[in-house]
């Protein structure tokens, strides 16, 4: 693909490594920034360095947040279940279903050999720390990890290490094709298999 100027291909090259955007869209969305006020693009690149640098993650369930405090632990909030999911667009996804109100817990991913991937690697030990220390008001963990290979190794592992403890383990119900990814399944079909959830049983 040719370009009119060095500008032009080194703001394609940037956006095109976005997750979803090939050289094409870049070129139409790198135009489209050139169209525009500069005060425009001032403050999308000043949201996006803002996003970058004060980013945190929450110190008890890992959720991407602006501060270190559990922001899903309040009032409102149904303290006594936890849903586990790999990642921060899990929590929107099944938020967006308005099916739950409990807690979260991201493990930032799951546990993969063949990629390196081990117990260790993920938010699974601050998961068990969070169920011994409410001291019983924890009664539930539901799992909700995709259906894959490797999320269900990990749900397993999580299910195997939370049995010294007086919790009742769940998983959502398959309503999510196997092999599918839990933030781009649609929100009924989300919000049912939440609803639908059984006991976790291993094997």
């Amino acid at each position: 693909m040719e370009y009119p100027s060095v500008l032009i291909e080194e703001a394609v090259k940037q956006i095109s490594r976005l997750p979803g955007i090939g050289k094409k869209t870049a070129l139409r969305l790198a135009l489209h920034l050139l169209k525009q006020d500069e005060l425009d693009t001032e403050q999308l690149s000043e949201a996006l360095l803002k996003l970058r640098k004060d980013t945190k993650y929450c110190a008890t369930c890992h959720i991407i947040s602006h501060t270190t405090e559990c922001e899903c632990r309040t009032a409102r909030t149904d303290q006594s279940t936890i849903c586990v999911v790999e990642d921060t667009p899990d929590v929107i996804a099944i938020r967006n279903t308005g099916q739950y109100f409990g807690m979260f817990h991201v493990l930032g991913g799951v546990i993969s050999p063949l990629d390196g991937i081990g117990p260790e690697d993920v938010k699974i030990d601050s998961l068990l720390h969070r169920v011994k220390e409410s001291k019983g008001e924890i009664k539930e963990i539901i799992l909700a990890i995709s259906p894959t290979m490797e999320g269900d190794t990990t749900a397993f592992y999580i299910t195997k290490k939370l049995k010294e403890f007086p919790v009742k383990v769940t998983s959502i119900a398959r309503g999510i094709p196997i092999g599918g990814e839990l933030e781009y399944t649609d929100e009924v079909t989300l919000g049912r298999s939440i609803i639908s959830r059984r006991e976790y049983t291993q094997g």
